[in-house]
Order: C-alpha cells, then sequence, then structure tokens
C-alpha cells in the first residue's frame, strides 16, 4: 500500500473547449483472453474509437492469441504486451503499462466490454479538467436475465454513492507521482481511486455519464460471483450490510407484512437509483 501521508500539489483547473479535449487523451484497454468470441465485435468498436483518440491495448493473452488479436485489431491502434509490475493482478500491471507508454495526461481506462461513445469520452476528458479521477456509470446495452441481475444492484449502489463501472478517467501524472497503484488487490478501480485521493486528488463520481456495457455471458456472470463477493472484503461497511440480509429474510419469512414492507423499500432506493 502507499504511503498515507503522501500529497500531491492540486491539478491546475482548466477549462478546455470541448472539440479539443481529446487531442491531451489517450484509451486504455487491458486485455487477456482465453478465447476471442468477442474479437469481431471489440475490433468493430476500437475501429471508430481509434477515429476520436490513440488507443493502447495492453495484451496479456496467450502468444497465439496475441497475433490474432493484432491481426484483427485496426493497424492504429497500439496493441503491446503488459511491461512486469509487483503483485499478482494483471489488470493492473496492463493499466500501469498504458499508463507509462502514454504522452497524454488525460487517460481513459476501460476494460473489453466498456462500449464509451465519443460524447462520453469528451465529458471524462472535461471533467479531468476539473478532477483527478472520474468514476462514471455503466448501464447494459441489452438485457439478458444476468444483466437485469447486475442491473438492480447497480441501481442500488447508484442511490447509496454511485456504482463501480469498468471504466475510470485518471490524470496521468497524478497516478504516476503516486508511484502507480497496489498491484496485490483484487478490486483494482476501487484501489486505485483510492491511491490518487490518497495523495491528495479529487475524485468525481459522474452519475449523469452512462457508458454502455455489453451483457455478460451466463457462464462469466456466475464465475464472477465468487470474485465479487471476494472484492467485497476492500468495502466492510457495505460486506456487513450484505451479510446482515440472510437473517433479515428469515425474520421476514416469519412476518410476511415486514418482508413486504422491505422489498418496498429496497424498490425504493433502486427507483431514486
Amino acid at each position: 500500500m502507499l504511503p498515507r501521508s503522501r500529497r500531491l500539489p492540486a491539478s491546475p483547473r482548466t477549462n478546455d473547449p470541448a472539440p479539443g479535449l481529446l487531442g491531451d487523451a489517450r484509451y486504455v484497454l487491458p486485455l487477456k483472453w482465453a478465447d476471442d468470441t468477442g474479437l469481431a465485435g471489440l475490433a468493430r468498436y476500437l475501429a471508430e474509437v481509434v477515429t476520436w483518440l490513440p488507443v493502447t491495448v495492453v495484451d496479456g493473452s496467450a502468444e497465439e492469441l496475441f497475433a490474432a488479436h493484432r491481426r484483427a485489431l485496426p493497424e492504429a491502434v497500439d496493441h503491446v504486451r503488459p511491461q512486469p509490475w509487483p503483485g499478482t493482478n494483471g489488470k493492473v500491471a496492463g493499466v500501469m503499462t498504458g499508463v507509462r507508454c502514454a504522452r497524454e495526461e488525460r487517460i481513459g481506462v476501460a476494460d473489453d466490454d466498456v462500449r464509451h461513445t465519443r460524447q462520453t469520452l469528451e465529458r471524462i476528458a472535461a471533467m479531468l479538467g476539473q478532477a483527478e479521477v472520474v468514476r462514471p456509470q455503466n448501464y447494459y446495452l441489452a438485457l439478458p436475465w444476468p444483466a437485469r441481475w447486475d442491473s438492480g444492484r447497480t441501481l442500488l449502489n447508484r442511490a447509496l454513492g454511485g456504482d463501480w463501472p469498468g471504466t475510470l478517467g485518471v490524470r496521468r501524472s497524478v497516478l504516476l507521482a503516486a508511484g502507480g497503484y497496489d498491484g496485490d488487490v483484487l478490486f483494482e478501480n476501487l484501489e486505485l481511486v483510492r491511491t490518487v485521493r490518497a495523495v491528495g486528488g479529487r475524485e468525481t463520481v459522474a452519475l449523469d455519464v452512462l457508458v454502455g456495457r455489453v451483457p455478460p455471458t451466463v457462464s462469466h456472470f456466475v464465475g464472477q460471483r465468487v470474485r465479487q463477493a471476494y472484492g467485497d472484503f476492500a468495502q466492510p461497511h457495505r460486506l456487513l450490510a450484505e451479510l446482515s440480509l440472510l437473517p433479515l429474510l428469515c425474520w421476514g419469512l416469519r412476518h410476511p407484512g415486514g418482508l413486504a414492507a422491505g422489498a418496498l423499500a429496497l424498490c425504493g432506493v433502486a427507483e431514486i437509483g
């Protein structure tokens, strides 16, 4: 972990005009695939993104897949291997490789299932003139049942301070001056934000910047349940609240009125979200 006593001077506030914002921005996508089911869709998406701003794909996939990705991705995409980084979280190594290789100050980090528009990238870049890290919000582009399930969690998070998306905006100079972020964590986006805030950076939770996301397959959704459960250890207050749900549900089965009231309250919170 980084020492909490380190502080950075606040970044200068800027008021860049919208058309020029993406000239000082780069899109960084860490990637490590075991199969290429979504490769065609990702290549089409990046072919559009690379017309807006430079793109770096940091690819930790096996050699055969790496070569296939290079052939499929647009020529203008910088396609590189991750550089060594302390820790076992490969995504952190990918992000830090992209950040260190960039020359641009405003970095948009995104998972492979995130689908930005030019407008969402411009808004994040603009917000990075007033903050050091920006947390937009995700929504699913289609709603099969795993996406509907996860959308309920998203709405509750939005009502309680903001969801944790698969994409962030960060100022390169601040993240590098902080020494990067811990590569031995499971909840890497939370760690990145905490690192920036620990050195005096300002965070903007952009509740009105909605970024599309490709819905997960059933197998991927099921496989992520254990990982997300472990990730909640990074948020102990949330973990305690979730652990209280089972005894409350057991109590509610014996008190139907209380169960109904609780369900209505939960729906109300989600509606606020």
